[in-house]
């Protein structure tokens, strides 16, 4: 399919930031929203999106997908080709406790995003989804497995989201590809994240705040890896298809935190509290789909991604110094 123009939401996000950058590497016409909403220091999208500024066909638009008339008329007006989804209340902690947020994001605004599309000729629609959905399945996780019963409010609202875009491919022929995303993380990632977290701590000489004892294991990918895989999807024609994005490598907790120590030349100590009911204690993404499918597959170890976040860090530390995690 032909595609020109390409709507990304949550563009100032830690992924949406990333996958606008490589669309607009690859020519693409790109027009970002994002609500800039305050879930964590908004300092972080501001920093993004001061670098989005900068790149050619790219516009910003600060806009809710929750709000559905605003939308619509950006539809009007942007006649999109594709939609690339990645505005959504993320983080299974958070979510137990306003749920009701993480359903209007991730499930009504998914809705308000596929009707507008519906209306306006949208060719394309790309749904972030997430790893969080393979919880008490057999590893490595692939992508028939059943996933009816999700731990977590947010995994259950990314559920409502895939199931919904089914629907619109089912009744108006909609492109449309799922991706789950495995542990992403990466320079200027989010601070609820163990990565961004860690690295703050130890190099502020701080205690890690850890829930188990450092043994759970992460198939952590690295951002760049997954913006490409995301564009990668948006041009692929799947009809309906939900592929895993992973760097198929799972690793202990345990051993990232080795590595910031090495990259930052400090030690850390650490806190251990009781593992929490709603993570999961193993991820691991089997991506032979997105082999085959996309002909994508990670080029970045944890060693090399955790060195440049690292090096991000200790290059950002004046204003990160002051940034709550």
């Amino acid at each position: 399919m032909e595609i020109g123009s390409v709507l990304v939401t949550g563009a100032c996000g830690f992924i949406g930031w990333r996958t606008a950058v490589e669309l607009s590497a690859r020519g693409y016409q790109v027009t970002g929203v994002d609500n800039m909403n305050d879930y964590y220091d908004v300092r972080l999208k501001e920093y993004r999106l001061r670098d989005l500024e900068g790149l050619p066909g790219f516009t910003f638009h600060r806009l809710d997908i929750e709000e559905r008339e605003a939308l619509g008329r950006l539809f009007e007006k942007g006649r999109f080709d594709a939609v690339i989804n990645l505005a959504a209340r993320a983080g299974v902690r958070y979510s137990l406790e306003d749920p009701y947020v993480y359903m209007s994001t991730n499930a009504m605004g998914t809705l308000n995003l596929l009707e507008a599309g519906r209306k306006n000729g949208l060719k394309k629609f790309v749904l972030a989804s997430t790893s969080s959905l393979y919880a008490g399945q057999k590893m490595p996780f692939v992508e028939d497995l059943p996933v009816n019963t999700p731990i977590s409010p947010y995994a259950a609202t990314k559920k409502a989201a895939e199931a919904m875009s089914y629907t619109y491919h089912y009744l108006y022929s909609l492109d449309v590809t799922v991706l789950r995303y495995f542990t992403v993380y990466g320079p200027a990632g989010r601070p609820d994240m163990s990565p961004f977290r860690f690295i703050k701590w130890t190099d502020e000489e701080k205690p890690l705040r850890i829930f188990g004892d450092g043994s759970q294991s992460r198939d952590f990918t690295y951002v760049d890896d997954i913006a490409r895989g995301t564009v990668a999807a948006m041009e692929a024609g799947t009809g309906y298809e939900i592929i895993n994005l992973g760097n198929n490598t799972p690793m202990k907790l345990s051993y990232m935190i080795e590595l910031i120590e090495k990259y930052l030349g400090k030690k850390s100590t650490r806190e251990f509290s009781p593992f929490h009911k709603a993570d999961m204690q193993a991820t691991w993404a089997g991506i032979e789909k997105a082999e085959k499918l996309l002909g994508w597959k990670p080029v970045t170890s944890l060693e090399d991604g955790m060195e440049k976040t690292v090096r991000w860090h200790m290059e950002n530390r004046s204003w990160l110094s002051s940034i709550k995690v």
